[in-house]
Protein backbone atom coordinates (compact mmCIF):
# COMPACT_ATOMS: atom_id res chain seq x y z
CA UNK A 1 0.00 0.00 0.00
CA UNK A 2 1.25 3.85 -0.78
CA UNK A 3 0.42 5.28 1.94
CA UNK A 4 1.38 8.75 0.43
CA UNK A 5 -1.03 8.43 -2.47
CA UNK A 6 -3.82 7.04 0.30
CA UNK A 7 -3.27 11.31 2.60
CA UNK A 8 -3.78 11.82 -1.16
CA UNK A 9 -6.77 9.30 -1.81
CA UNK A 10 -8.60 10.90 1.33
CA UNK A 11 -8.03 14.59 0.53
CA UNK A 12 -5.03 15.01 2.93
CA UNK A 13 -1.78 15.94 2.84
CA UNK A 14 1.39 16.23 4.51
CA UNK A 15 2.20 19.49 5.77
CA UNK A 16 6.10 20.63 5.50
CA UNK A 17 8.21 20.54 8.97
CA UNK A 18 11.33 21.91 9.98
CA UNK A 19 13.65 20.89 12.83
CA UNK A 20 12.57 22.52 16.05
CA UNK A 21 14.51 25.23 18.04
CA UNK A 22 14.41 23.29 21.42
CA UNK A 23 16.13 20.88 22.90
CA UNK A 24 14.50 17.92 21.91
CA UNK A 25 14.18 15.40 18.40
CA UNK A 26 10.62 15.12 16.92
CA UNK A 27 10.98 11.99 17.05
CA UNK A 28 13.18 9.21 18.00
CA UNK A 29 14.08 5.68 16.66
CA UNK A 30 15.19 2.62 18.51
CA UNK A 31 14.76 -1.06 18.28
CA UNK A 32 11.78 -0.54 15.41
CA UNK A 33 10.01 1.55 17.33
CA UNK A 34 9.51 5.18 16.64
CA UNK A 35 8.73 7.53 19.66
CA UNK A 36 6.69 10.89 17.78
CA UNK A 37 6.78 13.57 20.45
CA UNK A 38 3.48 15.57 21.12
CA UNK A 39 2.20 17.52 18.15
CA UNK A 40 0.28 20.55 18.01
CA UNK A 41 -1.83 21.22 14.77
CA UNK A 42 0.07 24.34 13.07
CA UNK A 43 -0.58 25.60 9.73
CA UNK A 44 2.09 27.62 7.78
CA UNK A 45 4.56 27.12 10.68
CA UNK A 46 1.62 28.70 13.35
CA UNK A 47 -0.82 27.30 15.82
CA UNK A 48 -3.98 26.68 13.99
CA UNK A 49 -6.18 27.79 16.90
CA UNK A 50 -6.06 28.60 20.29
CA UNK A 51 -8.39 27.97 22.84
CA UNK A 52 -9.96 25.83 25.55
CA UNK A 53 -12.23 23.14 24.87
CA UNK A 54 -15.54 23.81 24.87
CA UNK A 55 -15.54 27.50 25.72
CA UNK A 56 -13.46 28.92 23.11
CA UNK A 57 -12.89 25.89 20.36
CA UNK A 58 -15.63 23.88 19.50
CA UNK A 59 -15.62 19.61 19.90
CA UNK A 60 -15.62 19.81 15.81
CA UNK A 61 -12.68 22.13 16.03
CA UNK A 62 -10.53 19.98 18.48
CA UNK A 63 -11.36 17.73 16.40
CA UNK A 64 -10.27 19.29 13.08
CA UNK A 65 -7.01 20.26 14.87
CA UNK A 66 -6.39 16.70 16.08
CA UNK A 67 -6.57 15.78 12.66
CA UNK A 68 -4.06 18.65 11.70
CA UNK A 69 -1.60 17.33 15.19
CA UNK A 70 -1.72 13.66 13.35
CA UNK A 71 -1.07 14.98 10.25
CA UNK A 72 2.14 16.92 11.59
CA UNK A 73 3.06 13.96 13.15
CA UNK A 74 3.21 11.92 10.74
CA UNK A 75 5.20 14.19 8.43
CA UNK A 76 7.89 13.98 11.31
CA UNK A 77 7.91 10.54 11.25
CA UNK A 78 7.90 10.68 7.28
CA UNK A 79 11.18 12.65 7.61
CA UNK A 80 12.88 10.39 10.34
CA UNK A 81 12.29 6.91 8.69
CA UNK A 82 12.23 8.24 5.03
CA UNK A 83 8.61 6.01 3.87
CA UNK A 84 5.69 5.69 5.47
CA UNK A 85 4.98 1.92 4.03
CA UNK A 86 7.78 1.39 6.71
CA UNK A 87 4.62 1.95 9.44
CA UNK A 88 4.06 -1.91 10.99
CA UNK A 89 1.29 -0.71 13.22
CA UNK A 90 0.46 2.07 15.68
CA UNK A 91 1.06 0.94 19.18
CA UNK A 92 -0.20 3.64 21.23
CA UNK A 93 -1.15 7.32 20.83
CA UNK A 94 -1.56 9.99 23.45
CA UNK A 95 -3.99 12.84 22.93
CA UNK A 96 -4.08 16.26 25.02
CA UNK A 97 -7.11 18.52 25.37
CA UNK A 98 -7.01 21.35 26.66
CA UNK A 99 -10.14 22.37 28.55
CA UNK A 100 -11.46 22.60 31.77
CA UNK A 101 -11.77 20.00 34.81
CA UNK A 102 -15.48 19.97 34.19
CA UNK A 103 -15.13 18.72 30.38
CA UNK A 104 -15.22 14.93 30.02
CA UNK A 105 -15.26 14.67 26.11
CA UNK A 106 -11.45 14.04 25.19
CA UNK A 107 -11.92 10.85 23.22
CA UNK A 108 -14.53 12.43 21.12
CA UNK A 109 -11.87 15.50 19.91
CA UNK A 110 -8.94 12.24 19.58
CA UNK A 111 -11.28 10.34 17.78
CA UNK A 112 -11.22 12.00 15.23
CA UNK A 113 -6.84 10.86 15.39
CA UNK A 114 -7.94 7.99 15.61
CA UNK A 115 -10.52 7.68 12.64
CA UNK A 116 -7.84 9.22 10.57
CA UNK A 117 -5.00 6.87 11.37
CA UNK A 118 -7.29 4.20 10.76
CA UNK A 119 -8.92 5.23 7.19
CA UNK A 120 -4.96 5.59 5.80
CA UNK A 121 -3.24 2.46 7.56
CA UNK A 122 -6.20 0.00 8.29
CA UNK A 123 -5.50 -2.41 10.34
CA UNK A 124 -2.54 -1.08 11.09
CA UNK A 125 -3.97 2.08 12.33
CA UNK A 126 -5.18 0.51 14.87
CA UNK A 127 -3.66 1.26 18.59
CA UNK A 128 -3.88 1.81 22.21
CA UNK A 129 -4.66 5.14 23.41
CA UNK A 130 -5.46 7.46 26.25
CA UNK A 131 -7.13 10.90 25.64
CA UNK A 132 -6.70 13.33 28.62
CA UNK A 133 -7.93 16.90 29.67
CA UNK A 134 -5.20 19.31 30.50
CA UNK A 135 -5.48 22.41 32.07
CA UNK A 136 -2.97 24.09 30.16
CA UNK A 137 -0.91 22.91 26.36
CA UNK A 138 1.86 25.26 24.93
CA UNK A 139 0.50 28.31 23.45
CA UNK A 140 -2.74 27.39 24.67
CA UNK A 141 -3.16 24.93 21.50
CA UNK A 142 -6.33 23.00 22.09
CA UNK A 143 -4.96 19.62 21.12
CA UNK A 144 -1.30 17.58 21.58
CA UNK A 145 -1.00 14.15 19.83
CA UNK A 146 1.70 11.88 20.19
CA UNK A 147 2.30 8.40 18.76
CA UNK A 148 4.53 5.47 19.49
CA UNK A 149 5.20 3.04 16.29
CA UNK A 150 6.23 -0.19 15.35
CA UNK A 151 8.42 -0.20 12.30
CA UNK A 152 9.15 -2.73 9.19
CA UNK A 153 12.72 -3.50 8.70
Amino acid sequence: MDIEARIGELGYELPEVSTPAHPYRPVVVFDRVAYISGQVPKVDGRNMMAGRVPQEISVEEAQRCAVQATLQALAYLKQEIGDLDRVQRFLKVTGYVYCDAGFDRQPQVINACSHLLQEIFGEAGQHARAAVGMAALPGRTPVEIEFVVGLKD
